[in-house]
């Protein structure tokens, strides 16, 4: 894709000599939303760790910004690619308010621009405040998953990588999370790729979707291609 600002060529990647991904091609353009959907274990939660540096690829070529890059996590997160990992990663002992300072400390923010983040973040998830001093083990699969959420956007990321942020939640509580998401990747012009089995939140919340089957891409297009739900079910 012209204009890229992440993509992956040809990525082969695996666990114990299993094959996962055979030969993946995405590339997520600047500012755009692309959701990535596909059957349990097709891959999807593989390929986001191999783009940001958890999980090495065995083949294949990962670019940020057009240069060949082999990732890592530091790096990524000081390029501007933020990481949302499936399972909420939150500290559970500490509390929200605590789970941001970490968060910041980590990347050298203090002060009055620490406060500027933090102020900017509830602006965009405001029910966050009616528990950010509870500890984050306290709170429900939904709070969690915002904390998780609000966090990543504390670094005002470029790119951001969000895994499976529906599992376990509600519907409603889905929306409420996704739609401030949305509207903040909108107005930024953050590119978003976002791996997710609840496909209708999915589209409404894409600008494009990939679909991954056994380790391949097998369709790459706007959501309205896939209205037909017969088409989308072949392809899975």
């Amino acid at each position: 894709m012209s204009g890229a600002v992440l993509s992956a060529s040809g990525i082969e990647a695996g666990y114990g000599g299993r094959a996962v991904l055979a030969g993946v091609d995405l590339a997520l353009g600047a500012g755009e939303a692309l959701s990535l959907i596909g059957h349990n274990g097709a891959g999807k939660s593989t390929l986001l760790r191999v783009l940001f540096g958890l999980h090495a690829a065995e083949r294949g070529e990962i670019r940020l910004d057009g240069r060949a890059i082999r990732p890592e996590p530091g790096a990524m997160a000081r390029a501007g690619v933020g990481f949302v990992p499936e399972g909420r990663g939150v500290f559970p002992g500490l509390s929200v308010a605590e789970n941001f300072a970490l968060a910041l400390w980590s990347a050298k923010l203090s002060g009055a621009e620490a406060k500027a983040r933090i102020d900017e973040v509830l602006g965009i998830l405001p029910a966050i405040e009616t528990f950010y001093p509870r500890r984050a083990g306290q709170l429900s699969g939904g709070q969690q998953q915002m904390v998780s959420i609000g966090r990543a956007l504390l670094m005002r990321p470029r790119i951001l990588l969000l895994d499976e942020p529906s599992i376990g939640l509600a519907p409603k509580t889905f929306q409420a999370l996704l739609r401030p998401l949305r509207a903040v990747q909108q107005a930024r012009g953050m590119s978003l790729l976002l791996v997710e089995q609840n496909i209708a939140e999915a589209f409404a919340a894409s600008d494009r979707v990939a679909v991954l089957k056994s380790g391949h891409i097998v369709f790459s297009g706007p959501p309205a291609d896939l209205a037909d739900h017969a088409r989308l079910m072949a392809l899975f």
